[in-house]
């Protein structure tokens, strides 16, 4: 993909994920939820105010000023969040989540230089990485989340052409944003299932 290309569909990502984010905003503010026509409706308008220049002493698109400040989102991340607008929406399984926790408190530090040990050097093609990443895929398949299957299979072929700027499979699959996400969804579970075992112990305890 040449670079000027790359750079338009990066910004169409963005505009859209920028919007996306925007309408389940909205959607949790509405009592009754919004129909996906209209959903599907309020995407397209705010991904235009975010892809083209508004004016109002801004040279660059607001795309651009987000893009400058999170960078690129992996494929994994930009797919979850579009496809919790669906109407079909398929929620991320429990052990998947953990497996994405656990993935980052793992690698996050060894990336950034903690060790000579480098997870982040094995997306440059290594092939073994590619093999662990097509089972991690299977075992969506085997825990029943199908959409992981997609959306894995995806970022691998985006890696390949590379529909981003960066050339490691890395960035395809796991970014600071997915990681905060998985960390905090882990936390989140475990609170409630505290919650609800307190809940169960009040009812049921003797007297």
């Amino acid at each position: 993909m040449t670079n000027d290309l790359m750079q338009i569909a990066a910004m169409v990502e963005i505009s859209i994920t920028c919007s996306v984010l925007l309408v389940l905003l909205l959607e949790v503010f509405a009592r009754n939820g919004i129909p996906f026509s209209i959903k599907a409706l309020l995407v397209l308008i705010f991904a235009n105010l975010f892809f083209w220049p508004l004016g109002m002493s801004m040279e660059l698109p607001l795309a651009a000023y987000v893009r400058g400040i999170i960078g690129d989102l992996s494929i994994v991340s930009t797919l979850l969040l579009w496809s919790a607008l669906l109407p079909s929406y398929q929620a991320t399984p429990t052990p998947i989540k953990w497996g994405i926790a656990i993935l980052a408190i793992v690698f996050y530090p060894f990336a950034l230089g903690i060790s000579m040990f480098d997870p982040y050097a094995w997306g440059y093609g290594s092939i073994a990485f590619l093999i662990s990443v097509l089972i991690f895929a299977l075992v969506c398949g085997l825990v029943g989340w199908t959409k992981g299957v997609w959306i894995i299979g995806i970022a691998i072929i985006a890696w390949s052409i590379r529909w981003h700027e960066s050339s490691n499979l890395w960035d395809y699959l796991l970014d600071p944003a997915l990681a905060i996400w998985s960390l905090f969804a882990v936390w989140n579970g475990m609170r409630k299932q505290r919650k609800e075992k307190a809940r169960s112990g009040y009812l049921f305890r003797p007297g």
